[in-house]
């Protein structure tokens, strides 16, 4: 059962800090360095300068030290009350669709995964988690949300929460991607008890997040007791939301030697029907039955489009899994193909060793074509329903197998953990 919970937030006071546009921020993991300086420099207090610190000999002592000066300045302040914090996003996808996707910021308790509680979809890597549980130790808050899902089919909580959204926001902001973030503090109580009364038989599905949300349930475990830190700062989207939606990552291999590509030849020719298409076209249309990619080599720039020949061929391949993993096309990819053909490991795949992610069409043609990288596998979007029965049966997608659009910014709201 869900345990979710208004939260007395810590939030930017603009009259001190300035434009909330100034001082929030993309994701820590998508900003690169000429980023992170043009962000510092739009605002000494943009939040990159805690999120993805820097600083000799200690950057997370650093990012303490900014982190509370910033309190102490009072350009950021500590609500009084708990409130839940309605949340929409207005943008248009890589589909180039208007949508508009609706949901919550709260504080959720933190429970292990499990039925019921908490589900993963992807596998995690160690090495940003460490990053992660050495910022929480220093700055004691949730710098970031946790994106998670739930089911809500009578739309129960949102419309507890949407009288709200008729009031001037709290706050909006419009980000690189032209996706307006708009927020509105609700700490009507009959409200609150409606959003905990929908959510708490819900089990909870993390979009996005998995490595902080590890990060904090460790951080957790290493306080010990009660408190502020057994809970998380999580964005709430109901899986019926219309405005939800997954768009596809594709997959870029390199290092394919004469052996590589030989074994990649045999494997395409086994186990796929393969037609040469427009490489414009390269990309497969979402939709579900057997697996199809799209396949562009460097060798002669042409595309392909590869159809699985029977779904016996990954279900043998895959007997070990449910059969909803047996289905997933990242999955059937990366056992055939990457694992299977290329020999990539777990280790490889986790590391980026010989593999990259694009999630745009159109970045992973101009890789292949410019040498960069000897192949493309263009991939469908993973389906919502497919993300959820995956997680069902307890298992973990490949890394990047759904790329939810859009990202939630960073320093929109903090949950302090003591």
């Amino acid at each position: 059962m869900a345990d979710v919970q208004p939260l007395r937030a810590l939030h930017y006071d603009p009259a001190v800090a300035g434009a909330l546009q100034d001082v929030v921020a993309p994701p820590y993991d998508v900003i690169d360095a000429s980023q992170r300086a043009e962000l510092i420099a739009r605002s000494p207090f943009n939040v990159v300068g805690v999120d993805l610190p820097q600083g000799e000999p200690d950057r997370y002592a650093a990012a303490r030290e900014l982190f509370q000066s910033w309190q102490r300045q009072g350009a950021l302040v500590r609500d009084g009350e708990p409130a839940l914090w309605a949340h929409t996003q207005d943008y248009s996808g890589p589909d180039g669709q208007r949508r508009t996707r609706r949901g919550f910021f709260c504080r959720v308790r933190i429970e292990g995964y499990g039925p019921g509680r908490v589900r993963p979809h992807e596998r995690t890597h160690p090495g940003p988690k460490e990053d992660r549980l050495r910022l929480t130790r220093a700055t004691r808050a949730n710098i970031s949300p946790i994106f998670s899902l739930f089911s809500d089919p009578a739309n129960a909580a949102w419309a507890a929460l949407e009288p709200f959204t008729a009031q001037t926001p709290w706050g909006e902001v419009s980000d690189a991607d032209q996706t307006v973030h708009r927020l509105w503090r609700a700490c009507d109580a009959q409200a609150i008890a409606a959003v905990q009364a929908a959510t708490r038989d819900a089990e909870l599905l993390i979009a996005d997040g998995h490595h902080r949300y590890e990060t904090m349930q460790a951080y957790a475990e290493e306080v010990g007791g009660d408190g502020e830190h057994r809970y998380i700062l999580m964005c709430l989207v109901a899986l019926e939301d219309p405005g939800l939606t997954v768009f596809p990552t594709h997959r870029l291999v390199n290092r394919l030697d004469e052996k590589r590509r030989a074994a990649l030849a045999q494997a395409l020719q086994r186990d796929f029907q393969i037609a040469e298409v427009p490489i414009d076209d390269a990309a497969p249309a979402p939709g579900g039955g057997l697996l199809q990619l799209g396949y562009i080599t460097s060798q002669d720039e042409r595309a392909y489009r590869l159809t699985l020949k029977d779904q016996a061929i990954a279900d043998a391949a895959l007997s070990g899994h449910s059969d909803a993993y047996r289905h997933l096309d990242t999955g059937v990819l990366e056992t055939l193909l990457l694992k299977g053909a290329l020999g990539l490991s777990d280790d490889d795949i986790s590391h980026f060793n010989g593999l990259f992610y694009a999630r745009d069409t159109a970045e992973a043609i101009a890789k292949v074509r410019s040498g960069e990288y000897d192949a493309a596998f263009l991939m469908r979007p993973t389906p919502v329903s497919q993300v959820r029965d995956v997680a069902a049966e307890g298992e973990n997608m490949p890394p990047k197998s759904t790329y939810f659009f859009p990202k939630l910014l960073t320093g929109l709201l903090f949950n302090p953990l003591s």
